[in-house]
């Protein structure tokens, strides 16, 4: 895989854990100054046939995992500047509702989403098809 792609999972895999875990993600908030590595990511293997799904899906996967990047980029440097833990929940809490309703308006549910996450991150095929559409998309 990409470097770009690595960092765009990293950057969304905290994303998710902000949508999972909620007001208890302050660890993971506090991980944004180091992303982890593939190596420690450890997502449900999905099960998914990566031939089955629609190639709309996978492009609404891809738009909406371009937009949850960019809104974790954009709001990285605030985050660790909260100055208390109070202000750091507020600004998690808008990232994930900011998150969820970027994916659900690219047509997926968080579910799907992180299906199709854990794909491209297990499958290399399927995680080849969506760097090369992310890298398209980004341009």
């Amino acid at each position: 895989m990409t470097r770009w792609l690595i960092q765009a999972i990293a950057l969304t895999l905290l994303c998710i854990s902000l949508l999972m875990c909620g007001p208890n993600a302050v660890a993971a908030a506090e991980s944004l100054a180091a992303p982890p590595t593939l190596q420690e990511i450890s997502l449900p293997r999905p099960e998914l046939d990566p031939d089955t799904i629609p190639s709309e899906k996978v492009s609404q996967f891809v738009q909406a995992c371009v937009q949850v990047v960019a809104l974790v980029e954009r709001r990285e440097a605030e985050l660790q500047a909260a100055e208390t833990d109070a202000d750091s929940l507020r600004i998690q809490q808008e990232i994930e509702a900011e998150a969820l309703a970027i994916i659900q308006a690219a047509g997926l549910t968080r579910q799907e989403y992180i299906q199709l996450l854990g794909l491209a991150n297990t499958d290399a095929e399927f995680g080849e098809q969506v760097a090369i559409l992310i890298q398209e998309a980004a341009k």
